[in-house]
């Protein structure tokens, strides 16, 4: 009975282990199969041109050369590694390469996710928080440099977490994460500012000499990390840089992905809230004041900007894994206690879990192909402006992307940080036309000489009406006005 218990326990352990794994390809297939649900953002073509740039000239850029309103302006981007490997895997296998990335990057996230939870947390619960996790984050999972990052800041606050949980201090083992995520994404301040509040966790309910001294290690390891995060081609600068964006004001709330959470009607987010609080009154938790900021800060986060949802949905599971563990019945794994045939059984699923991955891949792509969503990319009416050889297009904003993988000059894109709140600013009311003088004033300003607007912009409607412009082109995607004393074009406008 004894030897029937402990094989038990042996088969248990190997099964566990193999969890991870098995999310991870799940993942890894699900968002395969959706893979042109992640080209969805016109950023990821400036993206990619990007990438394209410093693997071309070996080089960094430091100031903009893609806009005719900005040439020159200093600009730096902290998003350079993510945006080489896309830049990369789109020169090798087209539109598929981004999407196997994102998916594999979202495969990563999920495994490491699983795997930080299950040293407190039973395996269904494990897996259901990563699921309930992937279908908060659904609306930004694009193929997009946060996405690459996304694993890094996982394991990083797991990490951060699993140090507070066990009162110590984290090991500098782990800066060079860090400085990977600094070269991935701008998002590497959010890593840097949850140190203060983990190290809080870690010291809270110690004696006060323990509690100095333990301090002090959590300072001097969150010095190494801000050190770590400028191990970057810009140096100290991707500190700057990567702060800008939050100084933008008032344009953070009409960026779409920077508004405020919208609870008019019922959203994914919505129904997490009100489960967290459920969970909280159901298991009667405990949570220390340090615990609690931490939970309120990423809820805060989330609520003020929807770009912030994943954080919210990767990490306060993370947060509270400890806490509802201690509250469950059933026995917690206890990590490094596997032996070496259950190590040798879980590489050898790793290594079967890779390889049907990868053949289940290679038969999708043959029969798939990838393609960017129509409504980024205003193929004909681009094409059109490229014959009249327009030089100072007023376009869209969410049609920037396409235009500079065009080789166009634009007027704004997705780089907000680069053109400033005002600028930004007064470009979408001029769209809006809440005011008409903003509009006509742009239009001189910079000696426009062609527009690009979506079909339904009310710029669109009131080019019109305006002395001085005509309609040249028009379809379900985009809408061209050109001025009265242009050349004709060949192709009418649409009705």
């Amino acid at each position: 009975m004894s030897l029937s218990f402990t094989n038990g326990i042996a088969v248990h352990s190997r099964a566990r282990a193999l969890v991870p794994l098995c999310v991870g390809a799940g993942a890894y297939l699900f968002f395969l199969t959706i893979g042109d649900t992640l080209l969805q953002d016109s950023d990821s073509f400036w993206q990619i041109k990007i990438g394209q740039w410093i693997l071309d000239h070996g080089a960094m850029p430091y100031t903009d050369f893609y806009s005719f309103t900005r040439p020159g302006a200093p600009w730096i981007s902290t998003s350079w590694l993510s945006q080489v490997a896309y830049a990369f895997t789109y020169a090798q296998w087209g539109w598929a390469g981004p999407v196997i990335l994102t998916a594999l990057a979202m495969a990563v996230s999920a495994a490491v996710f699983v795997d930080l939870l299950d040293a407190h947390l039973e395996v269904p619960r494990s897996v259901l928080f990563a699921m309930l996790a992937v279908v908060l984050s659904l609306h930004h999972i694009l193929a997009r440099p946060h996405i690459l990052a996304l694993p890094v800041m996982i394991a990083w606050v797991g990490m951060l977490m699993a140090a507070a949980d066990r009162k110590g201090a984290p090991s500098w083992v782990w800066l060079p994460l860090m400085s990977l995520w600094a070269n991935l994404h701008g998002g590497f301040v959010l890593g840097l500012a949850l140190i203060g509040p983990m190290a809080f966790e870690a010291i809270w309910g110690l004696d006060s000499g323990k509690q100095v001294r333990l301090l002090l290690r959590w300072f001097l390891f969150g010095v190494a990390a801000m050190a770590a995060c400028c191990v970057t081609p810009y140096g100290w600068r991707t500190l700057l840089g990567a702060t800008n964006i939050l100084n933008l004001g008032e344009l953070l709330s009409v960026i779409s992905e920077w508004m405020p959470a919208n609870f008019a009607s019922f959203s994914a987010f919505e129904g997490a809230l009100l489960g967290l609080i459920a969970i909280g009154l159901f298991r009667g938790l405990t949570l220390s004041p340090p615990r609690i900021l931490l939970i309120l800060l990423l809820t805060w986060m989330g609520l003020t900007h929807v770009r912030s949802i994943e954080a919210f949905a990767f990490l306060v599971p993370l947060v509270l894994a400890k806490p509802l563990g201690e509250k469950s019945p059933l026995p917690q794994r206890a990590r490094g206690t596997e032996s070496p045939a259950a190590r040798y059984v879980t590489m050898m699923g790793a290594l079967m879990i890779a390889a049907a991955a990868w053949t289940s891949t290679s038969i999708y792509m043959s029969h798939h192909r990838f393609s960017f969503t129509m409504e980024q990319t205003p193929v004909t009416a681009v094409d059109l402006l490229q014959q009249r050889k327009a030089r100072r297009i007023f376009n869209a904003y969410q049609f920037g992307g396409y235009l500079i993988s065009r080789d166009i000059p634009v007027f704004v894109d997705g780089r907000a940080e680069l053109y400033g709140e005002k600028f930004v600013m007064d470009f979408f009311k001029a769209v809006e036309v809440k005011k008409l003088d903003n509009l006509t004033r742009l239009l001189e300003e910079y000696k426009i000489d062609a527009t690009l607007m979506v079909a339904d912009a009310p710029a669109a409607q009131v080019l019109d009406h305006i002395k001085g412009w005509k309609r040249l082109y028009a379809d379900d995607i985009a809408v061209i006005h050109v001025r009265d004393d242009a050349p004709d074009a060949a192709a009418p406008a649409k009705p």
